[in-house]
């Protein structure tokens, strides 16, 4: 019975170290936090040009 139990415990611990899906969503959040990083600046300090830009095309049409 023991042996048995540990030979599924070690099996377990296998499975789970080949198992990276976990790892990808690590790095998957990491990617989306930086882009969310550079985007959020970016967006904040080029928004008030991006609408006066519209308005300045809608004021012409």
């Amino acid at each position: 019975m023991l042996i048995q139990l540990l030979s599924y415990v070690q099996t377990a611990i296998e499975r789970t170290r080949r198992d990276e899906r976990g790892a990808t969503m690590i790095e998957y959040g990491l990617l989306a936090a930086l882009i969310a990083v550079v985007v959020v600046p970016a967006l904040l300090i080029l928004g008030p040009a991006v609408a006066k830009l519209f308005t300045d095309v809608a004021a012409h049409l």
